[in-house]
């Protein structure tokens, strides 16, 4: 799930398909209950892993036979590169695992669905790339993304390539990158576009309806796509849809041919960094929340202008120094998540996939199943922060550790239950703010330059973490029925 490049993937399926495999292929039992009598493997594709170590240091797992070592381990490339790039070959010819068959708010079974985003240009060990890898498992067949001009959009099109990619029945992303300013209304664009071609598709369909047959108008008309099972019965009726419709000799019919795939539900994605979400695209952003049109935005802060070489926004925090914050950044960092919740309608998260991962797939999947704007905010470490990225998710969880990151989900569903809306996902701040910050050389150098201004603004920033986090508190606790 950490991989930023997508290189780990894993399947499981029949035994008897190892019968061709290459020599020193790697298989196990499947010890998920659900596998039971298929062979497990995990495969890496040699050339294309940055090394960034990742991988190594999240895994959980141990080897019994020798302490020192972990489950996964570092090797030079070059000795293991012929025969893993051919046992990679292989690999990709196992069918993927059934996505319906699959429980999708389990960690462990987001290893199987096919990434749809792989290979980007992104540095070693990106913060940023895990959530849109994510993002293509879960809704990639369907996903249509507008991306805001920054680092998303420079390793998301490096053109003539691009990591977006498409599975085996021809589905992918489709993805076009807008300017700064206007991402979250090029993304609402998109959203208006879809809903007015599907307005016409299920129009032409009642007009067709004779010649389709009502019963399969019906059916399609009145889907429930909320479902992998009930995407791909629609894609099914769909296909017997344009069977009829190819032997139908009106002009309704070759229009409704032409908006056919508009039938299934479709998923838009804003995506951006900070420097567009909290600064120079942010009044697009606060007028596409307040639509109530269904879009999702995710949000990836590195708390920084990253692509343009680490300049100071609105979501640097204060006392980390940046371009045009060199002796540390004097006001608080801006708290997109508390404004977008004012709105009361708007499906509001923040996430680190360091510190909280099954709380990242529950954010996204309710994210996506909440019909009106959503809105993710996701803690993107970063080269631009001044330390080796492989500690780049203890970082994360540090950070929500010490307060500076409150991990939430803000649900308007919940309100309609009498519930409130909001959910703390993290703990009381356990440790002091310098355990988190001072393992950064974008705090740490305040304190060789100016060491008395470095004291004063660390007192002032853990004053502000502790009184944000005894505002959300009060905001999360149960709501109280008032009695006559």
């Amino acid at each position: 799930m950490v991989c930023p490049h997508a290189v780990i993937r894993a399947k499981v399926f029949d035994p008897k398909l190892l019968s061709s495999a290459p020599d020193n292929f790697k298989s196990t039992e499947a010890k998920n209950s659900q596998f039971k009598g298929m062979k497990f493997t995990l495969q890496i594709s040699p050339e294309d892993c940055t090394g960034c170590k990742l991988c190594v240091v999240s895994c959980p797992a141990k080897n019994k036979t020798n302490p020192k070592l972990k489950a996964l381990n570092m090797v030079s490339q070059p000795p293991v590169r012929e025969q893993e790039s051919k046992n990679w070959e292989f690999f990709l010819g196992i069918p993927e695992v059934d996505r319906k068959e699959l429980k999708l708010n389990a960690v462990r079974n987001i290893q199987y669905l096919q990434p749809l985003f792989e290979f980007s240009g992104a540095c070693s060990g990106c913060g940023e790339t895990p959530y849109v890898k994510l993002l293509s498992q879960l809704f990639g067949d369907r996903a249509v993304i507008s991306n805001a001009t920054g680092c998303s959009s420079i390793y998301g099109g490096n053109l003539p390539t691009t990591p977006w990619t498409f599975n085996k029945e021809g589905r992918g992303p489709a993805w076009s990158n807008s300017l700064f300013e206007d991402n979250a209304e090029f993304g609402l664009g998109m959203r208006l576009a879809i809903d007015k071609q599907l307005e016409y598709a299920l129009e032409l369909l009642d007009r067709l309806s004779s010649d389709i047959g009502k019963k399969l108008v019906s059916e399609i008309k009145n889907a429930d796509q909320s479902t992998e099972a009930g995407l791909q019965e629609q894609r099914e009726r769909i296909k017997v849809l344009e069977q009829k419709l190819k032997q139908i000799d009106k002009a309704e019919a070759k229009d409704l041919l032409s908006l056919i795939d508009v039938l299934t539900k479709k998923s838009v994605w804003i995506l951006g960094g900070d420097g567009w979400a909290y600064d120079i695209g942010y009044g697009g952003l606060d007028h596409v929340i307040a639509q109530r049109r269904n879009v999702n935005i995710l949000v990836l802060d590195s708390e920084t202008y990253s692509n343009t070489g680490g300049q100071m926004s609105k979501a640097t925090p204060l006392g980390a120094i940046a371009k045009f914050a060199a002796g540390g950044k004097r006001t608080f960092k801006k708290d997109l998540a508390m404004m977008a919740m004012s709105y009361r309608d708007v499906y509001v998260a923040r996430v680190a996939m360091g510190a909280n991962d099954a709380q990242v797939i529950k954010a996204f999947q309710e994210a996506e199943a909440f019909n009106g704007p959503s809105l993710i905010i996701a803690y993107s470490s970063c080269i631009s922060h001044g330390y080796n990225l492989v500690h780049g998710l203890e970082q994360q969880k540090l950070a929500v550790q010490s307060g500076h990151w409150p991990l939430i989900r803000f649900n308007p569903d919940l309100d309609s239950e009498g519930k409130n809306p909001l959910q703390l996902d993290s703990k009381a701040p356990s440790i002091p703010l310098e355990e988190y910050i001072y393992n950064e050389d974008r705090y740490k150098m305040l304190t060789r330059t100016m060491p008395e201004e470095a004291k004063k603004l660390l007192k002032e920033a853990q004053e502000g973490v502790l009184k944000r986090w005894k505002l959300y508190e009060r905001l999360a606790s149960p709501f109280v029925k008032n009695e006559k």
